[in-house]
């Protein structure tokens, strides 16, 4: 797969929030149509509207396992632990990049001194998701 971390970029330049810019960069893949991806990762930029949380991007990459890795079982669903270890392993590279999973603390609200810009952070969870999610294919 050709990479795509600079088409999530482009959406964040171009009004997307990080969560929508790296979901909506994938999304296609996975079977979700563009604009439902949009919609549903929208509360969760600014590290879900007020920078207390975890990083957007962040979110929108750990959206795309559950897309990837669910079975979609309502009645037995079975995929939930496979799902929570990719999860736990794109928090774990996103955090040792970034310096952080939180919003603010990654933009250096009580510091003043930011570690990262939200398109690094987008750039950064696009490349851990598309190694994690994608690297194989």
């Amino acid at each position: 797969m050709k990479s795509r971390v600079e088409d999530a970029a482009e959406r964040h330049q171009k009004g997307y929030n990080c969560s929508q810019a790296v979901v909506c960069t994938y999304c296609d893949l996975l079977g979700l149509e563009e604009e439902a991806a949009f919609r549903m990762s929208e509360g969760f930029g600014a590290g879900m509207g007020d920078m207390e949380n975890t990083c957007g991007a962040l979110s929108g990459a750990v959206m795309l396992v559950g897309l990837k890795n669910s079975d979609g079982n309502l009645k037995e669903p079975k995929t939930k632990g496979r799902t929570y270890q990719v999860s736990k392993e794109l928090k774990k590279r996103f955090q040792e990049k970034c310096g952080s999973v939180v919003c603010k603390e990654i933009k250096g609200i009580d510091t003043g001194t930011p570690k990262y810009g939200c398109r690094d952070c987008v750039r950064a969870a696009a490349a851990i998701a598309e190694d994690v999610l994608f690297g194989e294919e």
